[in-house]
């Protein structure tokens, strides 16, 4: 079995972590976390190398449980809904474990929700976490 978490560092997404660590355990399941940007440019790199650091802190998570995990920073240009859904079919994950942010029906209308997204468009389960 294998375990998506989309990963952005924020409680929710820590909360998902934890809840993809249970599955793992449970079920057996390699974990893969991913966190996903749409650009990658000179100007963030800052932000390129917290979201690495964020990896490597959600690997230790698993690491020392013994579970298989790997991590993955996606910088390819598409929106992170949009490349959750895609990675998960390329890497042919079972289930998928995502954080949701509390947002009003404005701001879903005008940001759009990346969880939401992943909700309606996976091809596999998707466990939403708040």
């Amino acid at each position: 079995m294998k375990i998506l978490v989309g990963y952005d560092g924020t409680n929710v997404a820590k909360e998902a972590l934890n809840i993809a660590k249970q599955h793992a355990l449970a079920f057996g399941a390699k974990v893969d976390v991913i966190t996903s940007m749409e650009k990658g440019t000179e100007a963030q790199r800052e932000k390129i190398e917290q979201a690495e650091r964020g990896l490597e802190w959600a690997k230790s998570l698993f690491t020392d449980s013994d579970i298989d995990c790997s991590t993955h920073l996606l910088i390819r240009g598409i929106p992170p809904g949009e490349d959750l859904v895609q990675f998960a079919e390329e890497q042919n994950a079972d289930e998928i474990v995502i954080g949701v942010k509390r947002r009003s029906k404005v701001g879903k209308l005008l940001m759009g929700s990346t969880a939401q997204y992943v909700i309606l468009k996976a091809g596999c389960p998707v466990m939403s976490v708040k």
